[in-house]
């Protein structure tokens, strides 16, 4: 009976621990590739999310952003910042209006066991009629444990965006 009751204790309490991925940074390749860009006055609009996403991971709950963003709102908040360090961002009148949709977003914290993976796929449209899709497959080192796993694999958010963009 000690034991039932022990056992009921540690998955309730596990059953509500939440992991967040740490807020985006700015990489020095995105800003770059930005600046290289050559264009002024690009804005960043709506983003919507997949149709599908369930972000629990194991039994530990769900994987959360910084600031209590969704993942969809993080990544659109990842082009912003990469736009405004670059240099290129518009808040007021932008010269063109880049809008995005996640059409595919899921994650795996059991990968061969110990390993991990985020998959994204994003298509952004721009105000101009253009669209373009990217897709990134992010592999990271998870771990056997699950609080251990879905620490990781919440911190692995930032650099798979990181690369999506």
């Amino acid at each position: 009976m000690r034991t039932a009751l022990l056992a009921v204790a540690i998955v309730a309490l596990a059953g509500c621990e939440s992991m967040v991925a740490p807020r985006y940074s700015v990489t020095g390749d995105n800003n770059v590739a930005v600046k290289g860009l050559g264009v002024t006055g690009v804005g960043v609009g709506d983003f919507s999310g997949p149709a599908a996403f369930d972000p629990n991971c194991r039994l530990l709950g769900a994987l959360q952003t910084a600031d209590g963003l969704s993942h969809t709102q993080y990544i659109r908040k990842a082009f912003e910042e990469e736009f405004k360090i670059g240099g290129i961002y518009a808040a007021g009148s932008p010269s063109v209006l880049l809008s995005g949709q996640v059409t595919h977003m899921d994650f795996s914290s059991t990968r061969g066991v110990t390993g991990g993976v985020w998959n994204i796929t994003l298509t952004l449209t721009s105000s101009t009629g253009r669209t373009m899709t990217a897709t990134e497959s992010y592999e990271f080192a998870s771990g056997f444990v699950a609080q251990t796993a879905c620490k990781q694999t919440a911190e692995a958010f930032a650099p798979a965006v990181q690369n999506l963009v």
